[in-house]
């Protein structure tokens, strides 16, 4: 990330910047009444932890003495697991795909190999992981590695077939090499093909198997350097695993066998074993299955030895999910697993591998998930996974991010999610439970909400940079599945796939209601409840947004769509209600000219619904067909708890829901608003013509001739809406995006149209100023539209209680605020001394409550009252101010003379994706996410930039939808389709990360090495070792050719070497280190010694010669 602001610059600027700026109006001087206390200072960008499952791994390494985890990825990333909560990021600069890792058995550190043929050493002592040395291979591609248990040596082996033998204290190249054509038969002319397995023999290290692809096994005696023995099969091997005492090995075949071999047998294998193939009963050889990619051979001290191993099905089980099988004694059990096994590993109870393994559970890496089983238990049921790893479960459409929630909203929702929990899980505590928590200092609570392609609504407890899941919503519960006849189909056209897929969502915290929008034009208001019921009808209302130009007589201003716009007194009952023209029953889909009509994308259930605690339906409002045009998309929601209203917008229009008395209150096509006053010259265009139906995925109809094609995408294509006004694809020239607000008043025919589909793209529900010159504020909702329009609608509510659920609300709107340059994306209001004010809300109180409660419940309904007391003289102060941020600017005004006092332009080349205002710890600001990368902060209310890094180029129309801004500087978005990627935009969060981090690392003892026994260590017959620092080291091996790899220095260098603590390769490396530093001192010594004892020497030199000349010289010669 590169930083190009000059905070000093900036902040000595920041009045010229601002009179640059100003319209010119009078309120230029109310920043000098206002103190801005943030300044640039209090702003730094950094990336603080990644959740979720690492996007498609490759290889996988458990430590077991320090009991945590390493996932590799294709695109270079680490990730490191301990305890839950316990997590850690690292990402390899090239990006290649990470082949292989071993851990240096509780020494703190992880060897990793890529498929660029590089190998990497990290040290995981320090709470950010880094890499202290890099050795790259030029010759040769690396296929598979090995580092023995306590060993500073560690094998590789490559595609040519060759192993070399790299000292990982130095990272250097041994000169000892096994060449492929020295370890098989002389007489053999065919290459044995890659090294595919390396280990050294249990109970001998001298001794070394290798395995190589074509099926040749080769026992190569390390001090001899000459190969004891070797075994050949007919089919390619893929694994080879150890018997523990070092007698017998197993390997795993490509045509589904496993042959056990004797090390001393090398004619034939001693067993051969098809573990899912047919036995055919002539005794012939049978049926060839699937390769068994790998095995691993496990014993125990009381019972028979574990057999597990991934893949052997036969090739007639087509369409059989992936299968981990564990053979334990006579018994074979097939676990089905969801995704494809990418690796396993069984976790053991000792580290050696010349002791009885003990085995007691298995860790299985799959293409999108993390199973670990228990092999300690009947069944081998599945441990529990504390970790969140299930953000991808369906593809995530959308999210919101909330920092300091109240503080009783977690434990609520924990309570409720408590009892979605699966049965049947292993009772044991997870085994991975290394590290330690970090010392969070941040105590406020935050919640990340994820809305998904399936429908369901996810809650997650993000506090102190953990993730936990909280509650989970299953909103297609709602709706009827449909059935695979025509007529169905036809109903849900509009949607390839996804019907369910949550498009926008709006939560109050305070109030906990919720309201869905869905990519079927749909919407769902929830209220939270702790207690059961049934719902025995799911109340519904029906709305025709439609847009018509022709013919349209303006209404008047303030004066709203007229009558129809307004409820009749009472009207709660559950019967579909709509405004307009009275609508047919759901069942009638096609009027009489064959057109569909007044029918909904979904069907709502007709049948009793039960609800358990947590979130249940209030109100399922939906968008109907209009004269044979499918509804648009809705691309922008809000939620009033106070009010009791919600409103939507799209491409059509707008409309404002009462959800307490169940009806529509304003439904207006988005040029009504304006009334006679629409600045803009739209083209007529009626909805009776022949033409395609409108689309754009409820965004502005940019591409008029594919919207039929691209009508209504599901969300998790790349051309899913967005609540903000993008276009349905990212498209590279954004020429025509740049001139949105000129491009209005142009006067052709295809632009005009083109705009004349102006989509409501935000809404802002607040007590202010209805209107220019108002003494007294009101509640009001304020609407952005893709043309950079700012409207206001005023709210007249009746009193809180009985007469609330009565008499109606009037909805008048009020004409135009502002407008900017470029669609609308945010709007709040701060108070005369730059405070924010949000919007009205009520408390949360139990929906279901009777009798005593009842009182409290009312009590709860009434609305919070907003503190804003209005200056008698406007000429001295304004009351408040809007804050109005678009795709290009940002804007501040003065209300309720409408002056605007400050305006910043926030990008001429790109435009805003996310913009939000938000509250820091000492002040509020505008935070800005672009479309080229570019982070930015903007001071209220003098609208000075802070902050502008280019930190993310938009690769990605995921990142795009997901990008969240958040109070207490915190943000977040959808790195890859499984993982999310918090970062911190406050200098104050940036300093304390550290401490936050969990640690990795933790002291931790060694167990002791099995015990040898008397008669072994009498007779022989233990484990041997080898000083394999003699047999490898330079004296003896020579050195490594120059042109084979070259060593790469980490970016911590020496300093990252001394950073780590106890161990025997860091004490090793700190040996060295002071060594050759001592070296290069005394050779300095010496250097300025003989420095000295020249100029000695010829200083004498001198003097002599002196003498010589002036010897016989008088006094008075000189």
């Amino acid at each position: 990330m590169k930083k190009f602001n000059i905070r000093k610059v900036l902040d000595g600027l920041k009045e010229q910047a601002s009179s640059s700026v100003s319209s010119g109006q009078s309120g230029a001087p109310e920043n000098n009444l206002m103190h801005e206390t943030l300044q640039s200072e209090n702003f730094q960008l950094c990336k603080t932890v990644r959740h979720g499952f690492p996007y498609q791994p490759s290889s996988m390494a458990h430590d077991p003495v320090q009991k945590i985890l390493a996932i590799g990825t294709q695109s270079g990333a680490l990730r490191l697991f301990g305890r839950p909560g316990v997590e850690c990021y690292c990402q390899h600069e090239s990006g290649a795909a990470v082949i292989s890792l071993q851990f240096l058995i509780n020494e703190g550190a992880l060897v990793s190999a890529l498929a660029d043929d590089s190998v990497h050493l990290w040290n995981l002592r320090q709470r950010r992981p880094a890499i202290l040395h890099s050795l790259k291979f030029n010759r040769e591609r690396i296929t598979f590695v090995h580092l023995p248990f306590q060993s500073k040596w560690l094998y590789i082996g490559t595609e040519k077939g060759n192993i070399h033998i790299v000292n990982v204290e130095s990272f250097t190249l041994s000169g000892y090499v096994i060449m492929w054509n020295k370890a098989i038969e002389l007489s053999s002319k065919a290459h044995p093909g890659p090294v595919v397995h390396i280990s050294d023999n249990p109970m001998d290290e001298g001794k070394l198997i290798i395995g190589y692809e074509a099926g040749i096994v080769v026992l190569w005696d390390l001090k001899s350097k000459k190969a004891d023995y070797r075994y050949t099969y007919d089919e390619a091997i893929h694994s080879v695993a150890w018997h523990h005492e070092g007698k017998q090995f197993i390997c795993s075949h490509s045509d589904g066998t496993l042959t056990i071999w004797n090390i001393k047998g090398q004619g034939k294998p001693f067993q051969t074993i098809t573990p899912h193939g047919k036995q055919p009963k002539d005794g012939k050889k049978p049926e060839p299955c699937k390769p068994i990619l790998k095995v691993e051979y496990k014993t125990t001290r009381l019972g028979d030895p574990f057999m597990i191993l991934s893949g052997g099905l036969s090739y007639d089980t087509v369409g059989r999910r992936p299968c981990l099988t564990v053979m334990h004694g006579k018994s074979t059990a097939v676990l089905e697993m969801d995704y494809p096994i990418v690796d396993f590993l069984t976790l053991c109870e000792t580290p050696y591998s010349n002791d009885f393994q003990e085995p007691y559970a298995v860790v299985v890496l799959l293409e999108k998930d993390l199973v670990v089983i228990d092999l300690a238990q009947n069944g081998y049921p599945i441990f529990e996974n504390p970790y969140p790893l299930t953000i991808h479960e369906s593809p995530v459409t959308c999210c919101e991010y909330f920092a300091d929630c109240p503080v009783d909203l977690i434990p609520a929702l924990y309570s409720v999610g408590s009892r979605q929990k699966r049965q049947g899980y292993s009772k044991k505590e997870w085994p991975i439970s290394g590290g330690n928590w970090g010392l969070g200092t941040q105590s406020y609570p935050e919640i990340i909400i994820t809305g998904h392609a399936d429908g369901t609504v996810k809650f997650w407890d993000a506090s102190a940079i953990m993730l936990q899941v909280l509650y989970k919503l299953k909103t297609a519960k709602v709706f009827e599945k449909s059935r695979n006849n025509k007529e169905d189909k036809q109903n849900t056209e509009i949607v390839d796939e996804d019907p369910f897929a949550i498009q926008i969502m709006a939560w109050c915290p305070e109030s906990r209601k919720l309201c869905v929008a869905g990519v079927s034009a749909n919407l769902i208001i929830y209220r939270f409840s702790k207690q059961e019921i049934t719902t025995e009808v799911v109340q519904l209302l029906e709305v025709r947004l439609q847009y018509e130009v022709n013919d349209m007589e303006s209404p008047p201003e303030g004066g709203g769509g007229g009558d129809r716009d307004l409820p009749t007194p009472g009207a709660a009952s559950p019967s579909p209600q709509t405004t307009g023209p009275p609508t047919h029953p759901s069942t009638s889909s096609n009027s009489s000219d064959g057109v569909r009509d007044n029918v909904p994308c979904l069907k709502v259930r007709s049948t009793p619904l039960k609800q358990s605690s947590g979130y249940q339906v209030e109100l399922v409002v939906q968008l109907v067909w209009v004269s044979g045009e499918p509804p648009q998309q809705i691309t922008s929601l809000a939620l009033n708890s106070s009010y009791g209203l919600i409103v939507f917008g799209n491409s059509n229009g707008l409309a404002v829901v009462d959800y307490l008395q169940k009806t529509v209150l304003l439904n207006l096509g988005t040029v009504e608003l304006y009334g006679s006053n629409d600045p803009y010259q739209r083209q007529a265009r009626s909805p009776r013509k022949t033409r395609q139906p409108a689309g754009g995925n409820g965004l502005c109809d940019i591409n008029e001739g594919s919207a039929s094609e691209d009508r209504c995408k599901s969300p998790t294509s790349a051309k899913m809406s967005r609540k903000l006004s993008l276009p349905t694809e990212l498209k590279p020239d954004l020429d025509h995006r740049d001139n949105s607000f000129s491009r209005s008043r142009s006067s052709s025919v295809t632009s005009i149209d083109k705009e004349a589909r102006e989509a409501i793209t935000s809404f802002h529900f607040c007590e202010t100023f209805a209107r220019k010159g108002d003494s007294a504020i009101t509640p009001c909702l304020y609407v952005g539209t893709s043309l950079g329009t700012v409207l206001a609608v005023a709210l007249n509510l009746p009193p809180a209680g009985e007469q609330r659920l009565l008499q109606p609300v009037i909805v008048l709107p009020s004409g135009t605020l502002a407008r900017l340059k470029g669609s609308i994306l945010r709007m709040a209001f701060l108070d005369n001394t730059g405070t924010f004010l949000p919007p009205a809300f009520e408390t949360w109180y139990e929906p279901n409550a009777a009798g005593a409660d009842s009182e409290e419940r009312d009590k709860a309904r009434k609305r919070r009252p907003v503190s804003v007391s209005p200056s008698t003289s406007q000429e001295l102060q304004e009351s408040q101010y809007a804050v109005v941020c678009s795709e290009k600017q940002a804007k501040v005004i003065a209300l309720p003379s409408q002056n605007c006092i400050f305006k910043h332009s926030i990008t001429e080349t790109s435009f805003v994706l996310r913009a939000d205002v938000v509250q820091m710890n000492i002040g509020n600001c505008v935070a800005c996410f672009c479309a080229n990368g570019h982070i930015m902060t903007l001071s209220l209310p003098g609208l000075r930039p802070l902050l502008d890094v280019n930190y993310l180029p938009l690769t990605d129309m995921r990142i795009a939808r997901t990008f969240c801004f958040t109070n207490l500087g915190q943000a977040m978005y959808l790195t890859s389709p499984t993982e999310i990627q918090r970062i911190t935009y406050s200098q104050e969060t940036c300093e304390n990360l550290q401490e936050m981090l969990g640690e990795l690392f933790t002291p931790v003892e060694t167990p002791e090495a099995p015990n040898r026994g008397f008669f072994k260590g009498l007779f022989g017959g233990g484990a041997t070792s080898l000083d394999r620092e003699e047999l490898f080291g330079e004296t003896q091996a020579g050195k490594a050719s120059r042109g084979l790899a070259q060593h790469i220095p980490g970016p911590q260098g020496l300093e990252g070497m001394k950073g780590a603590a106890s161990g025997v390769v860091a004490d090793l490396a700190r040996a060295r280190i002071a060594l050759d530093e001592r070296g290069q001192k005394l050779g300095e010594l010496d250097e300025r010694t003989a420095a000295m004892l020249a100029s000695a020497d010829s200083f004498g030199k001198h003097a002599h010669d002196m003498m010589l000349k002036c010897k016989d010289k008088k006094w008075y010669q000189f």
